[in-house]
């Protein structure tokens, strides 16, 4: 079955580029909002994270958990979206709603669950074996929220 699916990501996010890829080769029609400038409100925000531990709505990437500035195991849920509203950064991404359904972070086997094919995705294929959660960056030191530059030849 082909989706149309609502997808909030990070814009110039390499984990996203990958998670739309996936969906995009599986035949599924995106519509696309940028979660950083995204004018949720404090419910709407919460029908993504369903039954899930406050823990598991942020994403663990972000600078201020990495740090330990913010404290996700010590958060209950007002607090957990008070910095997330304050702090779109710290929202685990992606977000995607389905024909209704809300979700929370890339799985494939919820999405397909709820009848979103991605298993015969090609792109699925080729990244075999890739968190399709984590940061591509991250591995190698390059963190996303930094301006980058192009090297500088001669």
């Amino acid at each position: 079955m082909t989706a149309t699916i609502r997808f909030f990501e990070k814009p110039h996010c390499t984990g996203n580029a990958r998670q739309k890829a996936i969906l995009l080769s599986a035949g599924h029609r995106l519509i696309t909002e940028n979660l950083l400038e995204f004018p949720f409100t404090r419910e709407e925000l919460r029908s993504f994270f369903g039954a899930l531990p406050v823990a598991q709505w942020f994403n663990g990437l972000a600078p201020k958990v990495k740090s330990g500035e913010v404290d996700i195991h010590g958060m209950d849920e007002h607090q957990a979206l008070d910095a997330m509203l304050a702090d779109p950064l710290l929202i685990r991404r992606p977000l995607m709603e389905v024909a209704g359904v809300r979700l929370v972070g890339f799985n494939i086997e919820e999405l397909e669950r709820i009848g979103v094919s991605c298993k015969e995705s090609p792109r699925l294929n080729l990244l075999a074996g890739v968190d399709l959660e984590g940061c591509p960056g991250d591995a190698i030191g390059i963190q996303c929220d930094q301006p980058r530059t192009l090297p500088t030849l001669g």
